[in-house]
């Protein structure tokens, strides 16, 4: 008995070391496998913004790509504005911008030429008034055209109103061409910084569940009627 129970045994150990020498290690992606083995694999769904990256000895790791790695810099959104206007917001794909940004660049040019024209001729009016040259008498036109006196009325008894309406006039039509110069300075400053945000916020989303919706609802009161209203609900 004492035999057949160490036979048994030694049974027993040889077939389970014959079991651990025939069970496979796990193959490799790369090693070649015999027609119709079974293989399991498994998927790994990533986000669009993210890229795997592997190393020279296999390892894989998982990278998220911002908006520097996706190719999409604020650095060349804020460079573009600055050498041209509105380029920076066609980089971003603001299109929409452009006709705003335009429009108001085209609006604040043409109030510089205008105010610009009417300083310069009411500049060299009110010099020759001053001056009283013969031969430089620039003035005569404005006094034909823009008020109901004749010349020699703004030479004698409207000399003093004159040339301190000249005077006004100069400075009015300077004061509005300069303000013209620092709104179109300011714009294109304030295009760059569109740009600059717009660049840092290209891939920023804000979730559909982030949601402000309203609905009409029934109120009731104390008296046991009810009224009418409305509510408002936020989801985050």
């Amino acid at each position: 008995m004492r035999y057949a129970f160490t036979i048994l045994s030694l049974l027993v150990a040889t077939l389970a070391f014959a079991q651990a020498n025939n069970t496979e290690a796990p193959q490799d992606n790369n090693e070649p496998r015999l027609e119709g083995e079974k293989v399991e694999s498994v998927v790994i769904t990533i986000p669009a913004d993210t890229s795997v990256l592997v190393m020279p000895n296999g390892d894989k790791y998982i990278r998220s790509i911002g908006p520097h790695s996706m190719g999409h810099s604020p650095h060349t959104a804020t460079m573009y504005a600055a050498i041209l206007p509105g380029l920076g917001q066609i980089y971003n794909r603001k299109y929409w911008k452009l006709p705003i940004l335009y429009g108001g660049i085209a609006a604040l040019c043409y109030s510089i030429h205008f105010n610009n024209k009417y300083y310069k001729e009411y500049k060299n009016a009110y010099r020759d008034f001053v001056i009283g040259d013969p031969n430089n008498k620039s003035y005569v036109y404005i006094v034909e055209h823009r008020t109901s006196l004749t010349v020699e009325e703004v030479e004698t008894t409207y000399r003093s109103w004159f040339q301190n309406a000249l005077k006004n006039k100069k400075d009015y039509y300077r004061r509005y061409r300069d303000l013209s110069y620092f709104g179109l300075i300011g714009v294109y400053v304030l295009q760059i910084v569109d740009a600059a945000v717009d660049a840092h916020f290209f891939t920023f989303d804000v979730s559909d569940d982030l949601t402000l919706q309203w609905q009409p609802s029934l109120l009731p009161e104390e008296s046991g009627k009810t009224g009418i209203g409305a509510s408002l609900s936020f989801t985050f």
